[in-house]
């Protein structure tokens, strides 16, 4: 019986994230509109988008450490039902200032997942817990769920009509979830004191995998926002057709986290992060490169090649890249998961929000730099850039046992057992 209700638990938690995750990710979708509109620039665009991330990223911390504290299944509820309040309102906003303002309210959903992640791993044993985390973190299908739901939506109604379905979607959740949880299993009434939670923050593995995850989970959060708009700038596409391209990233970007799990249990958190990173490299390698014209002077006539990819091989690059992304995010929380099981709230907390940071500034980096270089395709550059640092600090810490990040020496008595899981 215990068994079943484990399970019930991390089904009506996992839906009550993607939920979240649906709103989160809402302005990726009816910022195109809303773009037109207000008339915005390419930046100013892509602060509309990924304001609601700035909050998410920001609470994810406070939220985790008072999970540990007060239990996930209060404060799930709390999110759902106070967010859905900006969130309404937002149909009604016309000015750019009233958007991001609501958007840094409603956004708190996005801190959902530093509650989630604690709550559900104490139901689930230690082998078993790579595997439920990934499950719970497959609720990220919700940015597929807002690109296949908000574009009818707009089509059909306008694009006010999206917050308000998304609105009343997020309390009927409140409602389900509260039904179908259950009291957090390893919540007591004499928790640890906030200085002893945060002081798991010195170690320097946590600020390895915050690295990790802020292009795994950043890219992730970032390319989702961005994608229907890229599809339309470099394809000419509908919002309704650029949307449904983009879920070919945003839904294995979340179906696959559970895969990503359970190689985890079996493989272990660094090999499959290792390989994820040469996959995502690879894929943003290709991705990176712009369309060009390239003249060649023969000795009869100057002949001009062309180099471009052609959409479907674009889309189907973005689906190994969303596959790698997903098991990277699971991986970084299997490292989490064993190595810190006593502080996973505070811990999941502070990884959580560098990742969500990098979904917040990305956005804005691209549209500064698309507005600079004018070509789309430097947003998978600046991509690249960073998973490059991702491998470099892997190897160095991982795969050549270098004593840095604080170890001081590469060969003492259990430094092999931290840095593999």
């Amino acid at each position: 019986m215990a068994g079943f209700r484990n399970i019930t638990v991390l089904i009506a938690t996992t839906w009550a994230f993607t939920m979240c995750f649906a709103v989160w990710m809402m302005f990726g979708v009816t910022g195109i509109p809303i773009r037109e509109q207000l008339g915005l620039n390419s930046m100013e665009f892509g602060l509309l988008t990924a304001t609601p991330v700035l909050t998410g990223a920001l609470f994810r911390l406070p939220l985790g450490i008072w999970t540990d504290r007060l239990g996930g299944r209060r404060l799930m509820a709390g999110l759902l039902l106070g967010c859905a309040v900006p969130l309404w309102i937002t149909a009604y906003a016309t000015a750019l200032w009233q958007f991001l303002l609501l958007g840094l309210a409603l956004g708190l959903v996005g801190a959902s997942f530093s509650v989630g992640t604690p709550y559900v791993a104490r139901f689930f044993p230690k082998s078993q817990r790579g595997f439920a985390m990934g499950v719970f973190g497959a609720g990220t299908v919700g940015a597929a769920l807002n690109m296949f739901l908000a574009p009818w939506l707009i089509d059909a109604y306008g694009w006010e009509m999206v917050p308000r379905v998304y609105a009343i979607a997020l309390v009927a959740t409140a409602g389900l979830f509260w039904v179908f949880s259950a009291p957090d299993p390893a919540r007591t009434d004499m928790s640890p004191p906030l200085l002893a939670q945060l002081a798991v923050l010195r170690d320097p593995r946590v600020w390895k995998y915050c690295q990790y995850y802020s292009i795994v989970f950043g890219g992730f959060t970032a390319l989702s926002i961005w994608m229907p708009q890229y599809f339309g700038s470099e394809y000419g596409m509908s919002i309704t057709q650029a949307s449904l391209l983009a879920v070919c990233f945003a839904l294995p970007g979340g179906a696959f986290r559970a895969f990503g799990g359970w190689l985890s249990d079996r493989f272990g958190a660094h090999a499959v992060t290792w390989w994820v990173l040469w996959v995502a490299w690879l894929c943003l390698f290709l991705l990176s490169y712009p369309q060009t014209e390239l003249t060649i002077h023969t000795v009869r006539e100057p002949m001009v090649l062309a180099i471009a990819l052609p959409a479907w091989l674009f889309t189907l690059l973005l689906f190994v890249l969303g596959i790698a992304f997903a098991c990277g995010m699971a991986s970084t929380f299997k490292y989490i998961g064993d190595e810190f099981p006593e502080n996973m709230g505070a811990v999941t907390g502070v990884v959580g929000m560098v990742g969500g940071l990098g979904g917040f500034l990305l956005p804005i980096m691209f549209g500064a730099i698309l507005d600079l270089v004018g070509f789309n395709s430097s947003c998978f550059m600046l991509l690249y850039g960073i998973v490059w640092v991702s491998l470099i600090l892997n190897y160095l810490t991982e795969v050549r046992r270098a004593p840095v990040m604080g170890e001081a020496n590469a060969g003492a008595p259990g430094a092999a057992t931290r840095r593999t899981s």
